[in-house]
């Protein structure tokens, strides 16, 4: 399990942020987030997500998600995975294909490249889908930021990307239903990673 890389992704409201720090402490893993997780990303967040950026340009957004993203994976994902740590992370580079290719209209491909470009080549080991319907994670949020204010289409645009991505790369990709209290969910997401990386050690156990 040392040196692996496991994303959590989802529609916002799904819990993904609540699965990844969980699975992280079982895991003494180190958690992080995107866009973020650095000084300088967390400072290209509070742009992204402010309600009040208005006029952003698609590629400028995508830019810029891919610079905080750059300088995260140079900063503290890429070297924990040096060091053999397992990393946990709240979103990665496939919310770009989902947001800004899917979501927004911008060319996937595209979008694939420049996040490409941005990790140096690296993708999560396992990607964790955590899948809730829309009106669950609707009610989950509490004061929409950015992203969360945008309109149904926009969002059910997201939950179709993920989903084609999920299914495009089986491999890679595990679905887990959302829906229900947080420790059901947790055993899923706990069996469908030991199940994908069946090398994962039980490092922390919950009551």
């Amino acid at each position: 399990m040392s040196g692996r890389l496991i994303a959590f992704e989802g529609i916002d409201g799904c819990g993904k942020s609540t699965q990844a720090g969980l699975l992280a402490e079982r895991l003494d893993a180190v958690l992080t987030r995107e866009p973020g997780g650095t000084a300088m990303g967390e400072q290209l967040r509070s742009l992204l997500v402010d309600p009040a950026t208005v006029g952003l340009d698609l590629r400028a957004e995508a830019l810029l998600m891919a610079a905080a993203r750059a300088q995260h994976v140079a900063e503290v994902i890429a070297p924990a995975l040096a060091a053999g740590r397992v990393v946990v992370v709240d979103r990665f580079a496939h919310s770009s294909l989902a947001y800004q290719g899917y979501g927004r209209g911008l060319p996937v491909d595209e979008v694939r490249w420049l996040s490409d470009w941005a990790t140096g080549g690296r993708w999560p080991d396992l990607v964790v889908l955590v899948e809730v319907p829309a009106a669950v994670a609707a009610a989950r949020v509490g004061p929409a930021d950015r992203f969360e204010a945008e309109d149904r289409s926009f969002h059910a645009r997201v939950a179709d990307g993920y989903r084609g991505l999920a299914a495009a790369d089986p491999a890679r990709w595990r679905v887990v239903d959302g829906t229900g209290p947080v420790d059901e969910v947790t055993a899923r997401v706990w069996a469908a990673v030991t199940g994908a990386l069946p090398r994962t050690p039980v490092q922390k156990s919950r009551p």
